[in-house]
């Protein structure tokens, strides 16, 4: 009898112990929103998933400084994607069903966002990509996926947009395009270039292909130079943008070079010299030679936190964050779904890069600026609003 009631006492305690424990939890879940974050921490392109973060983060800290959400603080967690595409997936699956957030930031790039959209739609998880521009991302087989978003404007807008600039502000009348074929970020701006820069009259004299990671690009370069074209559209990223635009010029190659977003980043520079990048121009989402206040404001306090000036990927995070913070708060709750739905139903939301509105297809309709590079320097050129 004595060893039943010290069992029956033993299953007591540990009982205890175990709604204990489950309530400790659950009072400390109640008391924080957990966001993910989906980045590119390392590996190729690192400089722009920790640009992205950096935005994330300062976002954040002033709601919460401001008292966060319902009475809750919001916390980021982090998972490193490291620059490819079956690590984002893994990242995602990671956040979503160990640490249990409600919402993901990132990736930063195409091919990582479109590697975790999935699993985003099967768990009913909303995803924000910052700086993911191929349309697929948001759009699957004509359907808009929904719980897919973003704060940035999508691959055909900076395509049409350097068609235009290429024709209309350059006279050009013939182009090469040179795409990153690992990218699909790369694949889907040539395709839009293309079919506007053709529209408008142009030429399209040949199609050459790099992969990410490539060195020596001098042998597609040599056949670039050969046709000779008014032109060349170099939709990529950073690090092989300033490497082929510094084989370029010592080739001899003085035309101009048009790219998109993927180029704005202060690497470039350190990759490619200054001098190379004259006479290249490229479209992007945010300039920091912006007077609007909101522009200025968000640089100034970007600089007091980090103590540097914001990239188009620091402004583009503090967006995603600012655009998330606002849907949670329309909600008024951190269900997965209700966020999705106040994400869907944002209309004239001030972000620091200007008033955005989520269209049917969950991409914002927001301006975007052409850059030209200049000894190093990013000088203003045109700002384009699209017709809504």
């Amino acid at each position: 009898m004595r060893k039943k009631l010290v069992a029956a006492a033993m299953s007591t305690l540990l009982m205890a112990g175990v709604l204990a424990g489950c309530g400790g939890g659950a009072k400390e879940e109640t008391n924080v929103i957990k966001l993910g974050g989906n980045f590119e921490l390392t590996g190729s392109v690192a400089n722009y998933g920790n640009q992205a973060v950096n935005g994330i983060k300062l976002a954040i800290k002033q709601a919460n400084a401001a008292g966060g959400i319902m009475g809750k603080q919001i916390t980021l967690v982090l998972a490193d994607n490291k620059s490819e595409a079956a690590e984002a997936t893994n990242a995602a699956t990671k956040l979503i069903t160990q640490d249990k957030v409600v919402a993901i930031f990132g990736p930063a790039t195409s091919s990582n966002t479109l590697a975790t959209v999935q699993v985003s739609q099967d768990n009913k998880v909303p995803v924000l990509t910052p700086t993911g521009t191929n349309e697929k991302i948001t759009v699957d087989n004509g359907k808009t996926r929904p719980y897919a978003f973003r704060s940035c404007f999508i691959d055909p807008l900076q395509g049409t947009i350097m068609a235009n600039f290429a024709s209309n502000t350059l006279t050009a009348k013939t182009a090469v395009i040179y795409i990153d074929n690992s990218s699909d970020y790369s694949k889907g701006l040539a395709q839009s270039f293309e079919t506007l820069f053709t529209q408008n009259g142009g030429q399209v004299l040949g199609k050459e292909a790099f992969l990410q990671k490539d060195q020596d690009f001098k042998s597609t370069l040599t056949k670039i130079k050969a046709l000779n074209p008014d032109v060349v559209f170099l939709p990529a990223y950073y690090e092989e943008v300033g490497k082929i635009l510094k084989q370029a010029r010592e080739m001899g190659m003085n035309m101009p070079f048009l790219g998109t977003d993927g180029w704005d980043d202060a690497k470039v520079v350190e990759i490619a010299g200054a001098a190379p990048l004259n006479n290249s121009f490229f479209s992007s989402h945010f300039s920091s030679q912006d007077t609007d206040p909101h522009v200025v404001k968000f640089i100034a306090d970007y600089k007091q936190e980090y103590g540097q000036e914001p990239s188009v990927f620091s402004a583009l995070g503090y967006d995603a964050g600012l655009l998330m913070i606002d849907a949670i708060t329309r909600a008024n709750s951190t269900d997965p779904a209700k966020i999705r739905d106040a994400l869907e139903q944002t209309k004239n939301l001030q972000l620091s890069t200007g008033l955005v509105t989520i269209d049917a297809n969950h991409n914002p309709i927001k301006s975007a600026v052409v850059i030209e590079m200049k000894d190093g320097q990013q000088i203003f050129k045109e700002k384009v609003t699209p017709k809504l």
